[in-house]
């Protein structure tokens, strides 16, 4: 550091020069290493985080406070349905984002369907370090998830709920008003996964079903018998495509270049045909 001190007129002035910082009267910038940036945005990062936890608890816990007997049961069906614990089942819908289409489901004239994929995510590692190409190391995991349906690719197991009616659900009607079911596509074969579902769950519970509502002869009645005939023919059907396609037929590529490379006129083309 330089200084030069000048007297004038019995005031004191001073001028400093100094790498990496300039003082000309009361003005002064500063130069700051990289080093200080980057540790500073690393504790901003941090911060961040915990805060984006800490919020995200205060979400678990409030939606830990909604769950009712509707709840329980939705539960306690996925649970039995996908083998897991209600308890795991409880933390992962109340960590879930499109936790609200449950309450959805549930109000007056609501949403039809509440559907949960339950198969295999590629999951980043808690500890993962990127690679030298951007990357990480990612991990494929059994995840349970609420869906729309429309927006991740199936290739696992589907737990759906079903309304009977557009009535509120309640803790007392909810047995009465839900059905619940599972739709295992674990291959990825969905056809053979719907064709099982029909054939061994569906039809033999719709073949041993007394109570048909208005229709007082049940299975005697013809329209019911029309019915079960309909939905053993889809079968069919579903289970003859699907052999169709595993079996389906490989014709062989040929090289029709040999045949078409000496075709001049038509009466070659009318020899050749």
């Amino acid at each position: 550091t330089e200084s030069k001190y000048h007297r004038h007129g019995g005031s004191l002035k001073t001028r400093s020069t100094e790498s990496g910082s300039a003082v000309a009267g009361s003005s002064l910038t500063t130069v700051l290493p990289a080093s200080s940036i980057v540790k500073k945005s690393v504790v901003l990062s941090s911060e961040s985080r915990k805060e984006q936890a800490k919020q995200a608890k205060i979400t678990k816990e409030e939606r830990r406070a909604q769950i009712d007997g509707r709840y329980r049961y939705l539960i306690s069906r996925l649970a039995d349905g996908i083998d897991l614990s209600e308890q795991q089942v409880e933390e992962i819908i109340i960590s879930d984002d499109k936790f609200p289409l449950i309450e959805q489901f549930f109000a007056p004239s609501g949403r039809k369907k509440l559907l949960f994929f339950y198969q295999d995510v590629l999951q980043q590692k808690s500890n993962a370090l990127l690679r030298p190409d951007g990357s990480t190391n990612n991990l494929l995991q059994k995840k349970l998830f609420i869906t729309m349906g429309s927006t991740e690719d199936f290739a696992g197991t589907c737990a759906f709920f079903l309304r009977t009616s557009d009535e509120v659900i309640t803790t007392s009607n909810v047995s009465q008003e839900v059905n619940f079911g599972v739709f295992d596509c674990t291959n990825g074969n969905i056809l053979q996964g719907l064709e099982f579902f029909l054939s061994q769950i569906m039809i033999p519970a719709l073949k041993s079903q007394q109570n048909w509502g208005a229709v007082k002869e049940g299975l005697k009645n013809s329209q019911i018998q029309e019915f079960l005939y309909a939905v053993d023919k889809f079968v069919s059907t579903l289970s003859s495509s699907r052999q169709n396609i595993e079996d389906k037929i490989q014709l062989t590529k040929v090289d029709i270049d040999i045949y078409v490379r000496n075709l001049q006129y038509p009466s070659d083309y009318i020899t050749a045909g």
